[in-house]
């Protein structure tokens, strides 16, 4: 099978980080984002075989790092995000691809659906910062080649807060990690 006939699903991915090893290498590539239009919650199976799915759902929410605003959180808005979860998990299984990973931040969401199966930090992947991550579902390890975390906390010292910009960059997949899981998993 060549590339171009693999069907990858990049969910929640708004920046397109993540599956950018597979667009560059040649992989179809489906993005699906509500800031790209689309809804996760609502796409269906296709009728193409889906070789990958790679999900990263909204983890402010989920996240530790906003353990402050905790006390804030509705029930509503963990409905929401926990809406988003599902939506990627029952695609997941929905379509049986080759892999599936699902990716969050250290915090809650492992109370809700399991113990992740595998935990990293950029500076792990050659990203000099850390941020402590969780993958869940079914992939090929990725090889850790660590550097040291010289920016330390970059995600918490640079963009803290609840804005939607802040958001926006803490959700960035770093490349190093996102290489490090296209090698593991083509």
């Amino acid at each position: 099978m060549d590339n171009e006939s693999r069907l990858i699903y990049s969910l929640c991915d708004y920046s397109g980080e993540w599956c950018k090893p597979y667009k560059e290498a040649g992989y179809k590539v489906v993005q699906i984002d509500l800031k790209l239009g689309d809804d996760v919650r609502l796409i269906k199976v296709p009728s193409e075989e889906v070789y990958g799915v790679l999900a990263a759902p909204p983890c402010t929410i989920f996240a530790n790092s906003g353990a402050k605003w905790k006390m804030l959180r509705s029930i509503s808005e963990v409905l929401e995000g926990l809406s988003i979860v599902d939506a990627c998990i029952r695609f997941a299984f929905a379509v049986k691809p080759m892999f599936f990973a699902l990716e969050n931040p250290c915090g809650d969401l492992g109370s809700y659906i399991g113990q992740w199966e595998y935990k990293f930090n950029p500076c792990d992947f050659g990203d000099p910062y850390t941020k402590e991550t969780y993958l869940w579902g079914w992939f090929n390890e990725p090889i850790k080649q660590p550097v040291i975390p010289t920016e330390g906390s970059k995600m918490h010292l640079k963009y803290g807060g609840r804005s939607e910009k802040t958001k926006t960059m803490r959700s960035i997949t770093p490349p190093g990690f996102a290489h490090a899981f296209f090698e593991a998993n083509r």
